[in-house]
C-alpha cells in the first residue's frame, strides 16, 4: 500500500506513467466512468478549502466511485478533540482512500502512519501540496509536450507557498530547468531552497520586478499574496498588491510562453488576462481532475 506525502515520492519514470495515465483518461473518459464502483474516497478537509476538494470529488465521481468526508475540522469530531490518528483509524473503516488537507505541517503523514488505506496529502499548512504539483507537472508536459529545457518564472508570495516550494523540489529533477524567483524582499524564496538549488548546481535568479524578466520565460507560475500566512494586517495590506499581471505586462512575453496560477487568484491576474491564449490556468483546473483521477486509480492499484 502506498500514500502521496510529497511530489518526490514517485519517481520520474512513476510520474511518466502516471501522466499517461492521466492523458489516456482525458481522450477516453468512458473508459474509465465505472473503474472506482463500489469505492469510497473520505475528503478529510480541516481547512477550508473549495477547489482542491471538489477535484477530489469530481475525479472519484468520474470514475464511478463515491464520496464521503467532511470540509471543515468543526464539523469533525476534531472540533470535539479528536486525535488525526483517530479519525483516520476511523476513516479506514468506512472508505478505500482518504485525501486529507491539515493546517498542520506534517499531520497527514501522521495519519499514513497509522492508516490501513491510501492516504493522500491535500495540502499541510505551508509545507507541502503534492497533487497540485502533479497538476502543475501535467500541464506543463500536456501543454509544452516536455519536462525539461525551459525557463520558469515564480512570482507572488514564494515565502510561504507551499505550491510554488512543491513545485520547485519537483522540477529539479528534470533536464535544463532555469529558475527567476520575482518577488518583494519580505516575500523571497527561502533560503534552503536556494541552497539547495547551488548544490546541485541549477540557475537560478532573484528579482523583483516583474517586467525585468517576462521576455525569458517560457512558463510563468503566479500566485497569490496569502493573508492566512500572514501574522499581521499590516503586512498582509502593504504586498498583497505588489504584482498585478495584465495585458501590458504580457506584451514583451514569447508567443508561446504559458501562464499558470494554483488558484484562487485574488487579483494579482487581471480578468483581462484570461482571454489571451497563453493563460493556461483554467485548463489547469481541468488536468488536476485528470491526474487526481489517474492518482486514485494507481494508489488503488485499479488498471483499466
Amino acid at each position: 500500500m502506498r500514500h502521496l506525502m510529497n511530489p518526490l515520492d514517485f519517481t520520474t519514470e512513476e510520474l511518466d506513467r502516471l501522466f499517461d495515465l492521466a492523458n489516456d483518461i482525458e481522450k477516453n473518459p468512458a473508459k474509465y466512468a465505472h473503474a472506482c464502483e463500489g469505492k469510497k474516497l473520505a475528503t478529510c478537509f480541516y481547512e477550508p478549502s473549495t477547489r482542491t476538494r471538489l477535484s477530489f470529488e469530481s475525479a472519484m465521481l468520474s470514475l464511478g466511485g463515491q464520496v464521503l468526508g467532511f470540509a471543515d475540522a468543526s464539523n469533525s469530531s476534531a472540533a470535539k478533540g479528536e486525535s488525526v490518528s483517530d479519525t483516520i483509524r476511523i476513516i479506514s473503516c468506512y472508505a478505500d482512500i482518504c485525501a486529507m488537507r491539515h493546517p498542520k505541517e506534517g499531520a497527514p503523514m501522521v495519519a499514513a502512519s497509522k492508516s490501513s488505506i491510501p492516504v493522500i496529502n491535500a495540502g499541510d499548512g505551508g509545507h507541502q501540496h503534492p497533487t497540485q504539483t502533479l497538476t502543475d507537472l501535467l500541464t506543463i508536459r500536456s501543454l509544452k509536450g516536455r519536462l525539461n529545457n525551459f525557463t520558469i518564472g515564480l512570482c507572488g508570495d514564494l515565502k510561504f507557498g507551499r505550491t510554488v516550494h512543491s513545485l520547485i523540489n519537483a522540477l529539479v529533477r528534470y533536464d535544463n530547468i532555469r529558475f527567476i524567483f520575482i518577488s518583494p524582499e519580505e516575500l523571497k524564496v527561502p533560503d534552503y531552497i536556494t541552497e539547495m538549488l547551488k548544490e546541485k548546481s541549477i540557475p537560478y535568479e532573484e528579482v523583483i520586478r516583474l517586467e525585468d524578466c517576462m521576455p525569458q520565460l517560457d512558463l510563468l507560475y503566479m500566485t497569490r499574496v496569502q493573508k492566512e500566512r500572514f501574522f499581521n494586517e499590516e503586512d498582509y495590506v502593504r504586498l498583497k498588491d505588489f504584482y498585478i499581471l495584465n495585458k501590458a505586462k504580457m506584451e514583451p512575453a514569447k508567443k508561446d510562453m504559458l501562464v499558470l496560477h494554483p488558484l484562487p487568484r485574488v487579483n494579482e491576474i487581471s480578468v483581462e488576462v484570461d482571454d489571451d491564449p497563453r493563460a493556461a490556468y483554467f485548463k489547469q483546473v481541468q488536468y488536476g481532475v485528470y491526474v487526481r483521477m489517474a492518482l486514485i486509480l494507481t494508489l488503488l492499484e485499479i488498471q483499466v
